[in-house]
């Protein structure tokens, strides 16, 4: 694109950024750790994303955010009367995503994926606005591979997937981490439970979605696991154990918000999926992990081989989901906790370093080329 000079109103006029990305808490949660950054340097934010899905509840949690919600479709691996729908949804979303860009007229889009970005970033490019994909996990995802062709540039976490990238688009960044999560206290964390302190704190995440099977097998064992543990169980929405309520020692919670920091620094072991942001948050906040990735039987197995990429870095101990038991599961915690000290010295050594500054910088630049 001809570069132009600005008019003296342009000049005057705020610089603007898009974001999008949705379908779970991964697919915002690097957005959130750059918004504010934005935000104070000046920048307009907006964001596009579905009209209902988890994107639209934590973007309305930041304010100065003008959020905007489009027809989306979704990729499901299973038969359902819904794929056959979901192709016009996509194109009744360009559309409205392609007027809505006209009207906001943003410097830059900056996508994090997620079935919601197709759109999106098909109707920026249409606007001939320049477009910076983020990919967090080892392997691109089906959304940011279709979206990959309209980006100026895909900034990636793992320097091993530069390899599935076409042309020389790919840019090393590593990960980025929310700064408000290295503010947590392990105090706070504890006063806020209501926990003994001293008592080891277990920290169960299975996604901003949840997990039925970790739910399961945490409450079979609650009885067991609060005799060494108290336990923090982020559970999903509508996932609440109404039984297990004042259960001593554990506590459930559909979502954590404002007190994640807290919850998180009071944590001696994590047990997660295995989603690219939370595993590197936890990498670079030194929590030791028990990683229980997807099968492939439910997803494309992008968590399996960053969990693997993970254990062989000596970060975490691994457990299948199909190998998952009561008996399975309690060995493999037993074997995080007793090397918990082992595995932090490992991660201490890891390089691993907050990337949110190097693409600040790079959507700085590429806005300015685009004027």
């Amino acid at each position: 694109m001809t570069t132009k000079p600005a008019s003296p109103a342009h000049q005057d006029a705020p610089r603007h950024i898009l974001f999008t990305g949705g379908g779970s808490a991964g697919h915002v949660t690097v957005n959130t750790a750059i918004i504010p950054t934005m935000i104070e340097q000046g920048w307009k934010v907006s964001y596009i994303g579905s009209r209902s899905g988890i994107e639209k509840q934590l973007i309305s949690r930041m304010s100065d955010v003008d959020y905007y919600g489009i027809a989306t479709g979704k990729l499901r691996r299973y038969i359902d009367l819904e794929n056959v729908k979901d192709p016009f949804r996509v194109v009744k979303g360009v559309y409205q995503a392609f007027r809505l860009i006209r009207r906001l007229k943003p410097d830059v889009l900056f996508s994090k994926g997620g079935f919601v970005s197709v759109p999106v970033v098909l109707g920026a490019w249409l606007n001939r606005v320049p477009v910076i994909i983020h990919e967090s996990d080892l392997t691109p995802g089906l959304a940011n591979r279709i979206a990959g062709p309209f980006a100026k540039r895909i900034c990636i976490t793992f320097a091993e997937t530069a390899a599935h990238i076409k042309g020389d688009k790919a840019m090393h960044v590593g990960p980025i981490i929310r700064s408000d999560l290295r503010k947590g206290s392990a105090y706070k964390g504890i006063q806020w439970c209501k926990f003994t302190p001293g008592k080891p704190v277990l920290l169960i995440m299975g996604g901003s979605l949840g997990s039925q099977r970790i739910n399961d097998v945490i409450r079979r064992n609650v009885e067991e696991l609060t005799r060494t543990y108290q336990i923090i169980h982020i559970c999903g929405k509508g996932e609440i154990d109404s039984k297990l309520i004042g259960t001593p020692g554990y506590r459930q919670y559909e979502y954590i918000h404002d007190e994640l920091a807290n919850a998180v620094a009071c944590a001696d072991v994590v047990i997660s999926r295995a989603g690219s942001n939370s595993i590197f948050e936890f990498l670079a906040l030194r929590k030791p992990m028990l990683l229980i990735p997807l099968s492939k039987s439910a997803s494309r197995g992008d968590q399996i081989l960053n969990a693997e990429s993970f254990r062989q870095a000596g970060f975490c101990e691994v457990l299948q989901e199909e190998e998952l038991d009561d008996a399975t599961f309690l060995q493999s915690l037993g074997k995080v906790y007793a090397g918990r000290e082992a595995i932090k010295k490992q991660m201490q050594q890891s390089e691993q370093g907050d990337s949110t500054q190097q693409v600040i910088a790079l959507i700085e630049q590429t806005a300015r080329v685009s004027e």
